[in-house]
């Protein structure tokens, strides 16, 4: 695979203009390096439906693979190979190590996809090939015996669902004009939330054959990417673009100076914080079930597939209307601070719940603080980006915002839990994440450049 080496600020993003508008298939192209004369009246092209259809696939089909482990699967297959006693560091091992891997894959494949010079296209062999590494890993975590199995498997999954969301996320940049972006991204948010009905199905429904429900996710994620490659633009990189690739690079390739770019610091800040608070709803529910509420293991399948369709029902119904109204009044701060919030009231409520029923009402504030937040704060990022040259590399840095709390609240759970009698302190764990949540909607009103 070749890569890019021309100076960064002369490269136009594949199927862009330098301004950010779509490029249709078969339309004419500005030679490199050379603006497009446009009439100051015209806007961009909106983004054909077909496009939008397969960046939704797409994103529905990575996070159906990735998001039923964390949420369901995962936890269910530590447990048939661990002591009760060992679970909850064992899955913190798991998740903790798979994280770290995330965390490097998405700026790091992003750097590369930018960079892409071969006929393929700069997004599409990512996109295909990503995936296809995500489902070797899944498949070994469906027949491992062994933490040490389930780890290698969780690895290849994070490395090679990252590299294809790296390439997907730098498509809304790229391809979809900015009076679109809260929308369409309202959309992605929506296809998200809908992975994780999804994939509380298949884990409802595979229980018996647990393999079943970390294969078939993957196969349909390829099937995602598989159709969006299909359908959208994406010429690959002018040869000489950026400089060789090489240590300097790569270590540039985790980095946006936020003294230069200071709204992009506070976006990723206020991402982190609430992805904090996120992480701890979806990767404790299945022990909050067991431990607080008293469910069996083979009741938790039906309680959790109920609970995420509460909470992904509100998340829909949040990201598409927040997306809509984001865009037809051209405000993105206020949304993203009040969904922050709502993410932060119900990690409260859940701190409180005692019974199954007000697990339900924690869930659908949380989940409508989820999806209002997923759809606008991803149109709020592709406005601060520094540069639409590097927009797969400069989101997979924001990404990192994401997976880091993957990493970190697998292990500092633990001893947040054990604090007081019992090792169950799920009332510390979550008012923590909603501490974490308000702190997020703190820090994007420092956020300058974007109404």
């Amino acid at each position: 695979m070749a890569f890019d080496s021309r100076p960064p600020a002369l490269a136009a993003p594949a199927g862009t203009d330098r301004a950010g508008g779509l490029v249709l298939p078969g339309a004419s192209s500005t030679p490199a390096g050379q603006d497009a004369p446009t009439p100051a009246s015209s806007a961009p092209p909106k983004a054909p439906g077909r496009l939008v259809a397969g960046i939704v696939l797409a994103q529905l089909g990575i996070f159906l693979a990735t998001l039923t482990p964390v949420i369901v699967t995962l936890a269910l297959r530590v447990d048939e190979i661990v002591p009760k006693e060992q679970r909850g560091a064992k899955l913190g091992t798991v998740m903790a190590v798979g994280a770290v891997l995330a965390l490097i894959a998405n700026p790091l494949f992003g750097a590369l996809s930018d960079r892409t010079t071969g006929r393929f296209g700069r997004r599409r062999p990512w996109l295909l090939g990503g995936m296809s590494v995500g489902l070797a890993g899944l498949s070994v975590i469906a027949f491992g015996d062994s933490v040490l199995l389930l780890t290698l498997g969780w690895s290849l999954a994070q490395l090679g669902c990252n590299a294809a969301l790296a390439a997907l996320t730098a498509t809304i940049p790229d391809l979809i004009p900015e009076d679109q972006r809260a929308r369409v991204s309202g959309l992605v948010g929506m296809s998200s939330a809908l992975s994780m009905i999804l994939g509380s199905m298949l884990a409802n429904v595979f229980k018996d054959t647990l393999a079943f429900a970390f294969i078939v996710p993957a196969v349909l994620g390829l099937a995602g990417v598989g159709y969006l490659c299909t359908v959208m633009p994406d010429r690959p990189a002018v040869k000489g673009s950026f400089p060789a690739y090489g240590i300097r690079e790569f270590g540039l390739s985790f980095w946006v100076n936020p003294r230069k770019h200071p709204d992009f610091g506070w976006n990723f800040a206020s991402r982190f914080l609430v992805f904090i608070a996120m992480s701890a709803v979806t990767t404790y529910q299945v022990y909050f079930l067991e431990d607080r509420l008293g469910y069996s293991e083979d009741d938790v399948t039906g309680k959790m597939f109920l609970g995420t369709i509460v909470m992904v029902l509100m998340s829909v119904a949040a990201s598409v209307t927040g997306g809509f109204l984001s865009d037809r009044i051209g405000r993105r701060k206020p949304f993203v601070l009040f969904a922050a919030l709502l993410v932060g009231v119900g990690l409260a409520l859940l701190a409180f719940a005692h019974s199954y029923s007000l697990f339900l009402v924690a869930l659908l504030v949380f989940g409508a603080g989820q999806g209002l937040y997923m759809a606008v704060d991803l149109a709020l990022a592709a406005a601060v980006l520094p540069d639409p040259a590097t927009s797969a590399k400069d989101m997979g840095v924001l990404n990192v915002a994401n997976a880091l709390p993957q990493s970190l609240v697998p292990v500092i759970a633990p001893a947040v839990l054990a604090m007081g009698a019992g090792g169950e302190n799920y009332t510390a764990l979550f008012l923590l994440g909603g501490i974490c949540a308000a702190l997020g909607a703190t820090a994007i009103q420092c956020v300058r450049t974007v109404r």
